[in-house]
């Protein structure tokens, strides 16, 4: 598939999509919506994909909305600026809801939407430059769309503040309250992000994917009985599965499990039998 605004690059288990908009700072109008749409499912449906990684052409990661198309929403209708916002909705679910694991790589400024897919991804990595906005309100707008995604990375006490004076907020700070999980200067931005993905690519993917589920239904229940015998057999599941008891076989055994052979390459495979020594 040819894209207008974004461009999509694949190899040793990784998928990266690049925001390919640098003339607007990426910012959003609902060809990219669509566009991201449709690249998250072509990457799910790879088998050879095993992560996906989220970028930025380039001076900045996103500025969020593109004016015209904000212009554009400003003269639909109720039904129509419905149908719009849930296109955005549903694509930043899909990004959060992806069976692999997800990396944004942010630099020069991630505002309003941009926020939003930061927030949707897995793992977030920030080069020192960059600035973060949650910038609805000053527009007379609120962040709905982008909420569930931005309160769960940040946490409700400070997305009080930053979601209601809409002020900007420096890398440092959004590494402070935990939005981003890394903080790097510009120029070690690729290799903090490739050392990850060597960490990724080492886990079993069904796991993988299994352990995202288990983050999505654990982080807002109640440690109740219902709950611990979820958990219960959601380890047993994982136990019984041909991928687990590789696992388990490989890590008896002192050898790579099956995975890292097959998705990680040669490479991945050096690094693997190091990090098995050292836990052996």
């Amino acid at each position: 598939m040819k894209y207008e605004t974004i461009e999509i690059q694949t190899g040793q288990g990784v998928g990266l999509i690049w925001l390919n908009r640098p003339e607007v700072r990426n910012a959003f109008n609902e060809t990219m919506i669509a566009e991201l749409t449709a690249a998250f499912s072509a990457l799910e449906a790879d088998p050879g994909i095993r992560a996906v990684v989220l970028a930025g052409r380039g001076k900045v990661f996103c500025a969020g909305a593109d004016l015209h198309w904000m212009k554009k929403t400003g003269e639909f209708s109720f039904e129509e600026n419905q149908r719009d916002a849930m296109a955005f909705g549903a694509m930043l679910n899909r990004l959060y809801a992806l069976k692999m694991p997800t990396v944004a790589r942010v630099h020069g400024a991630a505002i309003a939407g941009g926020m939003g897919l930061v927030a949707a991804c897995d793992i977030a990595v920030a080069s020192t430059d960059t600035e973060f906005c949650v910038s609805e309100v000053r527009l007379g707008l609120t962040p709905a769309t982008i909420s569930p995604y931005v309160l769960a990375a940040m946490g409700e006490r400070t997305a009080r503040r930053y979601f209601l004076t809409a002020e900007r907020f420096p890398a440092a700070e959004a590494y402070r309250i935990g939005f981003v999980q890394d903080l790097v200067q510009p120029g070690e931005l690729d290799t903090t992000v490739n050392a990850i993905l060597g960490h990724l690519v080492q886990g079993g993917p069904g796991a993988q994917t299994a352990t995202k589920d288990l983050i999505r239904s654990v982080a807002h229940s109640a440690m109740a009985s219902g709950l611990i015998a979820d958990l219960a057999t959601r380890i047993a599941t994982a136990r019984a599965s041909d991928e687990g008891k590789e696992g388990i076989r490989s890590f008896l055994e002192k050898r790579l499990p099956s995975w890292i052979a097959v998705a990680g390459g040669k490479k991945a495979q050096r690094k693997g039998a190091k990090s098995a020594k050292k836990r052996n």
